[in-house]
């Protein structure tokens, strides 16, 4: 096992609260431990996910978080960087390589300590930070689609297509086969178009319904339509597969329990198959997502990047619910 006092500039909190609670400090760098992977951060990826912890928000969520305060002092999970030390027990990564994956000590840093089950090595095709853009939201449109069935044939819809999830998801969909619908703003139709979709939904103009009952599955990532409406665009034997929810729901929940809630309306859904989905972190999904890339067939898009000493104004980016393609912290 590896031990080191040395530091290392991170982006910490140590309250919950909005960005101002952000600061970029010195701290003792991470200590590496049994089946785990020390890593030289080269880019960070900044989702909801990171406005979660920041916030505290829904209150459900401190239940792991944290009651009063972040159990994970330093912002971040998405990570691409090149291995800095390698834990016992660890087989498969050495120092030098470029990885991309998860962290658990917080990827808003110079180094993370990640799991070897939550690493991969980074797709060749990709730039590091276009690696540090795919695990978390490239992950969770992967696994959405998996759970919907989507095939060789299928017809999706993507709320949210122009987001950080629904981006992967209209992409991954169509490597997969399948005939791609986006919803989005005007202002992301172009972007949604470029990555397969052969059809889109302007949300302001027009709902998704209004070609009736035509989609085998529908993944909605935007989390402010109802399900029965969901449902009249879905095919009988269709599946709705909901992610997060990032809509207005209350203090305890933040619009999550729609996702959480509705494996209770399956066995009155007929004949739609209605998932929540809880998404996992782990290596098979993201050799996946690298085979995908070196394929050619999945290029993240990357909104913006911020040098890690403006991982504040990443934030508040993300806060706003508007940015296009994933938001990336870079590391010098």
């Amino acid at each position: 096992m590896m031990t080191t006092t040395t530091t290392m500039r991170a982006v910490t909190q140590d309250r919950y609260g909005d960005a101002d609670v952000l600061a970029l400090r010195a701290i003792d760098r991470p200590i590496v431990g049994d089946g785990e992977v020390l890593v030289t951060v080269r880019a960070a990826g900044c989702g909801p996910d990171v406005m979660h912890v920041m916030t505290g928000k829904p209150l459900f969520a401190r239940t792991m978080l944290g009651f009063t305060k972040p159990k994970q002092r330093v912002a971040g999970r998405d990570v691409a960087g090149t291995v800095a030390a390698v834990g016992d027990g660890v087989s498969g990564f050495a120092v030098g390589d470029e990885v991309f994956g998860t962290s658990t000590s917080g990827s808003f840093a110079e180094y993370a300590v990640c799991p070897a089950s939550q690493l991969a090595h980074k797709p060749a095709a990709l730039s590091f930070a276009e690696a540090a853009a795919v695990p978390v939201s490239g992950g969770t449109a992967l696994q959405a689609l998996q759970k919907a069935g989507v095939r060789d044939g299928s017809r999706v819809l993507v709320i949210g297509a122009g987001g950080g999830v629904g981006a992967f998801a209209t992409q991954l969909a169509v490597a997969m086969g399948a005939t791609v619908t986006g919803v989005c703003s005007e202002g992301k139709l172009d972007l949604v178009r470029s990555l397969g979709a052969t059809d889109v939904i302007d949300y302001a103009r027009e709902e998704i319904d209004r070609d009736g009952a035509v989609y085998d599955a529908i993944i909605d990532t935007a989390g402010n339509r109802t399900v029965s409406l969901l449902r009249t665009a879905l095919k009988p034997g269709g599946t709705l597969v909901i992610v997060g929810g990032e809509s207005a729901g209350g203090a305890l929940l933040g619009g999550f329990q729609r996702a959480l809630l509705l494996p209770l309306r399956n066995p009155f859904a007929g004949n739609h198959t209605l998932i929540g989905l809880i998404s996992t972190e782990d290596v098979a999904t993201y050799e996946e997502l690298a085979r995908y890339a070196d394929a050619g067939r999945l290029r993240p898009h990357v909104g913006a990047t911020y040098p890690l000493e403006q991982a504040a104004d990443a934030v508040r980016a993300v806060s706003t619910g508007h940015t296009t393609g994933k938001i990336v912290v870079t590391v010098d």
